[in-house]
């Protein structure tokens, strides 16, 4: 399974790796982006069964991969033929066009033509036409495609021209590492102050009118190196994975008005927290969330202020909402996700889900 170490995939892919080992599947993690950083490695501790294949090479999505994403291939290659697995699991497409001998499976999070249009509201520029190139290569070469939701597939068609079905794999996460304490009266999201996508500038521009505090974790740092520094809420910077958590155990109201967000495994977090949700009003999260979260219009400021303050103001629709969250937080657990990913491994292998079945049988 490959994976990288830069954003949330990292987080999907341990939670997936440890559920597997569990049912008895030997794990080997191909990591890259960047070199995994000593918190990250804490989350294999303790999982045995999953290997970790260590490697810096850049991912699809950055500033011109393409040597690095060739080098890349060749490694997992070189890994396949060593450790000959029943199945390949990409959660990078452009890797699908790669003769692997075993079945590939490639699962998209999030891509460049996708994020594009909901953020910018136009298509990506020409700079990423080669971007475009091999990640429609990526998908017609694999043997199945999957996505947290069925919002995120839909665009597969449109950007790609991918047009073979593809089933929906949704995310999960352990609800012991997330459990509600005392609620204390603060707004919280987590993401990056620079990413557009989240649309943090817009909790930036309605906190200074809201009677609660609202706190951001997450880098001000972006990419390039420049330092995004807010006036108006409250900047936590980045928190390790259990202060993150005891952050959302206290918060009231977690708030993410996003533009673009395929699933959102930090709003899945915080409504296991027992947060009230207000979400931006996109199709990939009513689909994931349904009644169970408030929406806003991304760029409707008047209209997130004053839901927010509603919130605040209301105690009794505040606690409704926070159990609402949390029961269907309680949907996207480990269960969902290893069946879901049982049928479709099976689907490519039948030996293997016949043993996850077995497994889980016992």
């Amino acid at each position: 399974m490959t994976t990288d170490t830069v954003g949330g995939v990292w987080t999907y892919s341990v939670e997936l790796a440890r559920a597997l080992a569990g049912r008895g599947i030997e794990v080997h993690l191909a990591a890259m982006g960047a070199a995994v950083r000593p918190s990250q490695r804490a989350q294999l501790a303790g999982a045995p069964g999953v290997t970790l294949h260590e490697s810096t090479w850049r991912l699809e999505w950055m500033a011109e991969p393409w040597d690095d994403v060739a080098h890349a291939g060749a490694w997992l290659l070189e890994l396949e033929a060593s450790l000959q697995p029943a199945i390949v699991h990409l959660n990078q497409m452009a890797f699908g066009a790669l003769p692997f001998t075993a079945p590939k499976l490639v699962v998209v999070h999030s891509c460049v033509l996708s994020w594009w249009q909901a953020v910018r509201g136009v298509p990506a520029p020409a700079e990423w036409d080669e971007y475009h190139v091999r990640i429609s290569r990526g998908l017609a070469g694999a043997d199945l495609v999957g996505a947290p939701t069925r919002a995120m597939l839909r665009t597969l068609s449109h950007n790609y021209g991918f047009n073979r079905e593809g089933r929906v794999l949704p995310n999960a996460r352990d609800a012991a590492d997330f459990q509600p304490a005392a609620k204390q009266p603060y707004i919280l999201c987590a993401g990056r102050m620079w990413d557009d996508a989240k649309n943090l500038a817009a909790l930036e521009a309605v906190a200074p009118a809201l009677r609660w505090p609202v706190r951001v974790a997450g880098s001000c740092t972006a990419p390039h190196g420049g330092e995004l520094r807010p006036f108006a809420v409250e900047a936590l910077g980045e928190l390790a994975n259990a202060e993150l958590a005891a952050q959302m155990a206290r918060a009231a109201i977690y708030a993410l008005p996003a533009r673009y967000e395929p699933f959102g495994l930090s709003v899945l977090e915080a409504a296991l927290c027992g947060c009230a949700l207000v979400l931006g009003d996109i199709p990939s999260l009513r689909e994931v969330w349904g009644d169970a979260a408030v929406y806003v219009p991304p760029d409707d400021i008047v209209a997130l202020r004053r839901t927010l303050q509603n919130l605040i103001d209301d105690d009794a629709e505040r606690a409704r909402r926070s159990v609402a969250a949390r029961t269907r937080a309680f949907t996207f657990g480990r269960d969902r996700m290893l069946a879901a990913y049982t049928r479709a491994y099976a689907a490519l292998q039948p030996s293997l889900g016949a043993l996850m079945e077995e497994t889980a049988c016992a």
